[in-house]
């Protein structure tokens, strides 16, 4: 009985050992482990793929930004070759006033940056650096901060898109093999949303071959998109403050590893009433960060912040730091006694101006109503017009900024909204049916022509209700070297000194007094 047992369990087992290879069930055995095996790699590969596409590998990025990381500024040989009188001869024309320890020479070229290959088709189109650009670089890409101060339409936004790349590609190779998701290392901060998705726009430009990522964040669209883009990983944000606060309050938004930040019309943003916003999404970053300020002036509202807020900071100012009109735009008054008479001398004029019916005009409105009224006039009247004021929706504002730009439709009738920060290329003329409510705004709105080192036409109707301006609008015109009508200054030429908040009349700004030394007496 026991030796049956055997022999069978030896059967068995040698039955299980001995597979014949050609047998049926062998080879539907071996395909179905074939297929299997397919099945899986073919989904694996699909899977990977979908992940590659919602979120860019950081080490990819990073890769790419190799050259760049690698980068610290160092002076050109070209620059160190030229004599003093060169840069002495460069600051004399421009105005340049440095105020800080440093003492860097202009870049002169685009080449004197030494910045690799990737970045220098971004300037492909321009000749050489404005001046904010060619004075600030030096400091920025040292690692220092700065304040710029310089007119509208002088190049600022890529006076720190350049340096943030720089400085954002060194995070990102640290952060190649970690497989996080990215948190913004650069944070830029501006007063309107026009002016959020103009920087967006160009940091994606300049940052597509570096493998940098960036999103805008502006009111008046839905959250949720921007909320899908920062929880993928951003390296640059943009953003109006309103929005940006919103996002962080929600927590939707960690700022807690931005090592890079703008304030841009740093002045813009303070008179809007933004100071307070601002200074809470200040202390979301760390202290540690580099800060760069931008501002077409240097009132003490933005001395203040300054001193609060930026480490050591070298300014650098080109031209007057008090409100001053471009040098590029040409600026003609005329004076209509008869303000119903505007809306005619307006038709009149573009007929002149316009007459090929493809070059920019902008035109600039006072109020909401008054646009949407004249954006109607101008459409009746034959020109392709469109408008873009507070009563349009984003999407609206966006689409109409859109067609201007591609000239589809090459009159625009604006309010405030677009008169600083935009720009805008090629505006011919501005036309300011309505004069502004300040001598600021006027400034603003005549700068988004004569822009990128291009002439400008600027022509303004001037009524008897503006009169309370006239006094300023002449100093405008005679710092700029313009032709003041005879019409105008029957208005006056006195201009009311401006109080301070608090102080009234009485307050004397003291920002840039020298510190008073401490007198010690002696026991004697």
């Amino acid at each position: 009985m026991a030796s049956s047992k055997l022999d069978q369990g030896e059967k068995r087992k040698r039955a299980e050992d001995h597979v014949v290879p050609d047998s049926k069930a062998a080879k539907k055995d071996k395909k179905m482990k074939k297929d299997k095996k397919e099945k899986k790699d073919k989904k694996d590969k699909k899977d990977k793929k979908k992940a590659d596409d919602q979120s860019p590998a950081p080490s990819a990025a990073a890769n790419n930004l190799v050259p760049l990381a690698g980068y610290k500024y160092e002076e050109h040989p070209d620059l160190s070759a030229m004599p003093q009188s060169t840069f002495d001869a460069f600051n004399k024309e421009h105005a340049v006033e440095y105020h800080g320890d440093l003492k860097l020479r202009p870049l002169l070229k685009f080449e004197h940056t030494r910045l690799p290959q990737s970045i220098m088709k971004v300037f492909e189109k321009f000749d050489k650096p404005t001046p904010i650009q060619a004075t600030t670089w030096p400091v920025s890409l040292s690692g220092r901060d700065i304040i710029g101060i310089a007119e509208t339409g002088s190049g600022k936004t890529y006076g720190f898109t350049i340096p943030g790349l720089v400085h954002i590609s060194s995070k990102l190779l640290e952060q190649k093999n970690t497989g996080k998701t990215r948190k913004p290392t650069m944070l830029v901060v501006s007063p309107t949303r026009e002016l959020a998705m103009q920087s967006q726009e160009q940091a994606a430009e300049a940052g597509k071959s570096c493998g940098v990522q960036s999103v805008c964040l502006y009111g008046g669209v839905s959250k949720a998109a921007q909320r899908e883009e920062l929880e993928r990983g951003v390296d640059i944000i943009v953003a109006t403050p309103g929005r940006l606060l919103d996002l962080i309050n929600d927590g939707h938004c960690d700022l807690s590893e931005v090592s890079f930040m703008v304030l841009d019309e740093a002045d813009r943003m303070l008179d809007d009433g933004f100071e307070r916003d601002i200074r809470n999404i200040m202390d979301c970053t760390p202290a540690t960060r580099q800060t760069l300020m931008f501002s077409a002036t240097w009132p003490e509202s933005v001395r203040k912040l300054a001193s609060e807020y930026l480490n050591n900071p070298m300014r650098i100012s080109i031209g007057s730091t008090d409100l001053a009109a471009s040098q590029s735009v040409t600026q003609i008054v005329q004076v209509v006694e008869n303000p119903r008479d505007k809306e005619y001398k307006l038709i009149d004029l573009l007929k002149k101006v316009h007459k090929s019916r493809k070059n920019r005009v902008l035109v600039f409105a006072l109020y909401k109503k008054e646009a949407a009224r004249l954006e109607d006039t101008l459409t009746r009247s034959g020109f392709k017009a469109v408008g873009i004021h507070g009563d349009k929706s984003q999407q609206q504002r966006t689409e109409a900024l859109q067609q201007f730009k591609d000239g589809s439709y090459p009159v625009m009738v604006a309010t405030d909204v677009a008169a600083r920060g935009l720009d805008i290329p090629d505006v011919e003329y501005v036309i300011n049916l309505t004069f502004p409510l300040t001598i600021e705004s006027y400034v603003h709105r005549i700068g988004r022509t004569g822009r990128g080192g291009k002439k400008g036409t600027a022509y303004t109707f001037f009524t008897p209700l503006d009169k309370a301006h006239s006094g300023e609008l002449i100093n405008v015109l005679k710092q700029a070297n313009q032709n003041v009508p005879k019409e105008l200054l029957q208005f006056g030429t006195t201009v009311k000194k401006k109080a301070h908040g608090a102080y009234g009349a009485f307050f004397k700004d003291t920002t840039d007094a020298p510190k008073a030394s401490k007198i010690v007496f002696s026991d004697d």
